[in-house]
């Protein structure tokens, strides 16, 4: 006694399939299509920065709109390396304008200076993220690391 299955139904299966692997081969071979976490508003981003474990003011200190180089000099490449390190991946970017939002962080452990976290986003979405310190000579990491790890 098996179950039978209609040929509408199955050719609807079919369709649903075809549909989700559609989307997965979408989404790993242009890479712009994974949105990796919604960054379109202000809660959004802040949302994502303290379930990273960073505390930030309210509004943004900077924002404003940059472009990605289509070919990364070594600036660039130093940081399309951290992202990977998060699971961005920054050229996929490349050659695209993008909005770039930095907050200052109000929990850095152990620092006295003025510390920023700094995203990028792409079509609502974060593609890259960073933490940095202002002063010269400074430091920066990922968003997803914490300070002292390394």
């Amino acid at each position: 006694m098996g179950l039978r299955i209609g040929k509408r139904v199955k050719r609807w299966l079919l369709l649903i399939l075809l549909g989700l692997f559609s989307c997965f081969l979408g989404m790993t071979v242009l890479g712009k299509a994974v949105p990796a976490c919604s960054g379109r508003s202000n809660p959004e981003r802040i949302a994502f920065l303290e379930r990273n474990g960073w505390e930030v003011a309210e509004l943004p200190t900077a924002s404003g709109r940059v472009r990605i180089p289509l070919v990364f000099d070594e600036v660039y490449q130093n940081y399309s390396r951290l992202q990977r390190e998060q699971g961005f991946h920054l050229e996929n970017y490349a050659g695209e304008e993008v909005e770039r939002y930095q907050y200052a962080v109000t929990n850095y452990p152990n620092y006295s200076g003025e510390v920023r976290a700094n995203l990028l986003i792409f079509e609502g979405n974060i593609i890259a993220g960073d933490i940095c310190s202002l002063e010269l000579g400074g430091f920066m990491h990922g968003i997803v690391q914490k300070s002292g790890e390394k």
